[in-house]
């Protein structure tokens, strides 16, 4: 297998499907010491995805090399079952979001960010997505709102909520 280059800010970002060939990529992906209270592990959060028939997770990749992973929530098709707390029509949350500390600040997060919101546009009859975060130092609620998102009010297990309203 040729030696991937490590990416730069033009790399160009996808979203790719974590298979048995590239999951050790992935699961080698860490934030920094400073964010590890802000989200789990790779690891379980593809651990609970195998028991949440509404996950949906994809890893991140610039220019070929794992740099991030995210997890959706896709209450489009199972709104019956969403949780009542978050809201009354079918929705997407972000359920996890992490790009690895050696590639943060290139941009990668940004256009991830994009394509996971271009995807849950796309859920059928999907209004909304929603999303939840550790509020404090170093939390993403700027980087967030960047892209629309806003505090709804609500507070869910201490996480701050934030919506997007398509």
């Amino acid at each position: 297998m040729p030696e991937l280059l490590s990416p730069d800010r033009a790399s160009p970002v996808e979203l790719v499907e974590i298979t048995r060939a590239n999951l050790r990529e992935y699961l080698r992906l860490k934030v920094s010491p400073a964010q590890e209270h802000l989200v789990a592990p790779v690891g379980v959060s593809i651990a609970q995805a195998h028991f949440h028939p509404e996950a949906w997770f994809r890893g991140i990749a610039a220019g070929g090399t794992a740099v991030g992973f995210a997890m959706l929530e896709d209450w489009s098709q199972c709104s019956e079952s969403a949780p009542e707390d978050w809201w009354r029509e079918p929705f997407v949350g972000l359920w996890r979001f992490l790009i690895d500390q050696r590639y943060q600040k290139l941009g990668f997060g940004a256009r991830a960010m994009r394509l996971l919101i271009d995807h849950a546009r796309v859920r059928p009859g999907t209004k909304a997505m929603l999303l939840s975060f550790v509020p404090g130092e170093g939390s993403p609620e700027g980087f967030y709102r960047r892209f629309g998102f806003e505090p709804t009010g609500e507070v869910s297990e201490g996480e701050h909520v934030m919506k997007l309203v398509f």
